[in-house]
């Protein structure tokens, strides 16, 4: 089969097709061309792509045009995902593609009571997207019946693993049909990840649209080597009073750094913005999630929990307050600028004790992301004592892992005052 050069070779049903019309799709991603096909055929498939790509919609097409109608009260195809955000998305997204079809899609995630989650499953569902753990609490009350699934997807399978999911995935392969169409997409392709997919998939197609943990061609990435985090602020500071910056997602390390960056940003009335981290309830991560999607904030403050998987059109700029330490956080925070064509811009603010980091993430990337000079105007200030201290000893312990036979700066310095205290 030649490759698809638009929808209409994928042979969708005339209801996909008209969702497919409504949503402005014009041409198929390289990851659909690649994808649709053979899942369309019953090929069970890995699909490795970048955040960004249209893969949502490369195993969500296929699911719905198997499924077709509804049919019966027990769930007929299963999609799990790692976050409750990206369980909400995804059900959204296929919600959006099955408007024209009576089919019944539902999401089910921790952090709610089950109890309008099995009003909703005693209804009769075709299509359940969950969590992990929500979806073996529910199975295992009885509530969700699980004899009629026929496919299954895993979706963003790297996090998944770096999650510690891999227990819970097995318990749940262990209580579903084992005939049944899987597939798999991740991001990325680490061991783990080729484990869970040898554990479950047979004879999979490979569908790799990128090499592993580039970032999409599309956006434009700089650095700004920085000296400490009041010049960050300052620079910060500068960026946002640019009015190009229509839309933007600001990533910090800790919660401490996103609280802190969100005060001073809202102190300085340079939003409409909001925060999301680990601390705050999941009600009010989706909210913020919402109300920026929807263009009623100008600035998402976050750390990693939103890094993937949040689809959000027109990100105009994506700004590493923090540089990541998991390095392959760097391509997916980048991912949530320069989506579906669009074009983006991917700003990285780097102190001298996060170079180490830049460097492995250049590394990971394999290209060398351009220096910018730090604007005239923005103020760098001198970094306090205990701010270099802090740094002096991050860079100590980045070189001892290195060289476990380094024995530090710090380490050098006190032997050198005891010597001068002995020549006294």
């Amino acid at each position: 089969m030649s490759a698809a050069k638009s929808f209409d070779d994928f042979k969708l049903n005339p209801q996909l097709r008209r969702a497919v019309e409504d949503l402005g799709y014009t041409e198929p991603t390289e990851i659909q061309v690649r994808a649709i096909p053979p899942l369309l055929s019953g090929q069970e498939v890995i699909g490795i792509a970048q955040t960004g790509t249209g893969k949502t919609a490369a195993f969500l097409l296929p699911i719905l045009m198997k499924v077709r109608y509804a049919q019966g009260t027990e769930p007929r195809a299963l999609i799990l995902a790692p976050t409750k955000e990206l369980v909400v998305q995804l059900a959204d997204h296929a919600t959006a593609l099955a408007r024209h079809t009576d089919l019944r899609i539902t999401a089910l995630y921790g952090g709610v009571g089950p109890k309008t989650q099995i009003a909703t499953l005693d209804e009769g569902v075709d299509v359940v997207v969950s969590t992990p753990g929500r979806f073996m609490e529910l199975y295992l009350k009885g509530a969700l019946k699980t004899k009629k699934i026929a496919f299954l997807v895993i979706d963003e399978a790297d996090r998944m693993m770096d999650m510690g999911f891999m227990p819970q995935l097995r318990k749940i392969l262990e209580v579903i049909p084992v005939k049944r169409q899987n597939a798999l997409f991740s991001a990325t392709f680490p061991p783990k990840v080729e484990q869970l997919s040898a554990e479950f998939l047979e004879f999979p197609l490979k569908v790799e649209v990128t090499p592993q943990a580039t970032p999409a061609r599309q956006v434009q990435q700089t650095v700004y080597k920085v000296p400490n985090l009041k010049t960050k602020i300052n620079l910060l500071e500068h960026l946002l009073a640019d009015s190009a910056f229509t839309r933007v997602m600001i990533f910090t390390r800790t919660r401490q750094n996103a609280d802190n960056v969100f005060k001073f940003i809202e102190r300085k009335k340079l939003g409409p913005v909001r925060v999301i981290h680990a601390n705050k309830s999941q009600n009010a991560r989706i909210n913020a999630v919402n109300q920026f999607r929807d263009g009623a904030l100008r600035v998402l403050v976050s750390t990693d929990v939103t890094a993937r998987g949040i689809d959000i059109a027109k990100v105009s700029h994506v700004i590493n307050f923090d540089v990541p330490i998991l390095y392959e956080d760097y391509v997916h925070r980048i991912g949530r600028t320069g989506r579906a064509f669009s074009e983006g811009e991917a700003i990285t603010f780097v102190s001298p004790a996060e170079e180490y980091h830049l460097d492995k993430i250049q590394k990971l990337i394999r290209e060398t992301i351009p220096v910018s000079e730090i604007p005239p105007g923005v103020e760098i200030t001198e970094t306090p004592f205990a701010e270099r201290q802090a740094m002096a000893r991050e860079i100590d312990d980045q070189r001892r892992q290195e060289d476990p036979t380094f024995r530090g700066a710090f380490h050098e310095r006190k032997g050198k005052g005891k010597v001068k205290g002995k020549r006294r």
